[in-house]
């Protein structure tokens, strides 16, 4: 008996075992003491990202010619720490769109004219026209995050912009731009990862700047001047959207999904085209190969 209860016991520790390996983990909350806590992400594996992503590839192509039909105007922020995975998800998003109609925005550092010019003027000159919409790879919240911390706006400028950008965004909204904003969420761990990675990558060190490295010994510094942003700008007309990006994979399809629910479109795919049999012109005389300069085919 003893021993059939024993067996028993083990078997309800050995279950409640499996069902905490195969537990999510808690959403990453900025601004904690995460040394305090072991953080055991549950990436997703990429046979399940390819096939998801796909279907979302195929929405986001019915989403733009849904934008291009009824001439919306679609500005999509994203915001977040150093190696957060902002770039990454914008790339997938723009993967199979037309250039066209969707762009990119990632400015650089501001020219003298433009530092003399209002803070929000150089950002203007890039919100879409009807049937457009833009991505911005990092936004006029820089005055809020990095220029903030690391000291290159004044006390001034900085209430300024935390006191004007609430109703800058309400405008852009009554002007019928639809305004989205996410933010990115990483942990230190997670960051501190990726940032070893980059350097131990050659074709990812470009990714790394002074800025970004400086941005390390900061990590408390940012998190309370994101908290104080946040308590700005997280208007009821254009809420910031945070994304947990521990793991890119989920964080790229989470982030897609959810860009999907907040714009109600309606499928405009183009039917299948057939096409005729070429039509054969036998007068046309090509012109000698050797008078043509020729990539080496080295490959």
């Amino acid at each position: 008996m003893e021993k059939a209860k024993e067996k028993g016991k083990k078997k309800k520790n050995s279950k409640k075992a499996k069902s905490l390996k195969t537990e999510k983990p808690m959403p990453i909350l900025e601004g904690h003491d995460y040394e305090a806590v072991e953080v055991h992400i549950d990436r997703m594996d990429k046979k399940t990202y390819e096939h998801e992503i796909e279907k979302l590839h195929v929405e986001l192509v019915k989403l733009l010619e849904w934008i291009k039909h009824q001439k919306l105007k679609v500005v999509i922020i994203f915001e977040g720490r150093d190696a957060a995975g902002k770039g990454g998800v914008i790339k997938t998003i723009t993967e199979r769109l037309n250039p066209r109609f969707c762009r990119i925005v990632a400015l650089g550092v501001p020219t003298e004219r433009e530092k003399s010019q209002w803070y929000f003027q150089r950002y203007v000159n890039h919100l879409p026209a009807a049937g457009e919409m833009v991505l911005f790879d990092r936004s006029w919240y820089n005055r809020a995050g990095v220029e903030r911390v690391m000291g290159f706006c004044t006390e001034e400028e900085y209430t300024e912009f935390l006191r004007s950008c609430p109703e800058f965004e309400r405008m852009l909204v009554r002007s019928g731009i639809i305004l989205i904003k996410y933010w990115f969420s990483v942990s230190d761990k997670e960051q501190e990862r990726r940032f070893q990675e980059r350097i131990n990558d050659p074709t990812k060190r470009w990714k790394l700047s002074p800025m970004d490295i400086e941005s390390r010994n900061r990590w408390v510094e940012y998190s309370k001047a994101k908290d104080v942003m946040f308590a700005h700008t997280d208007i009821k007309q254009a809420p910031w959207w945070v994304v947990c990006a521990d793991d890119k994979r989920r964080a790229r399809l989470n982030c897609i999904h959810h860009l999907l629910t907040l714009i109600p479109y309606e499928d405009l795919t183009f039917p299948p085209i057939k096409l005729e049999p070429r039509r054969i012109d036998e007068s046309y005389i090509r012109p000698p190969i050797t008078d043509q300069n020729f990539v080496p085919e080295v490959y």
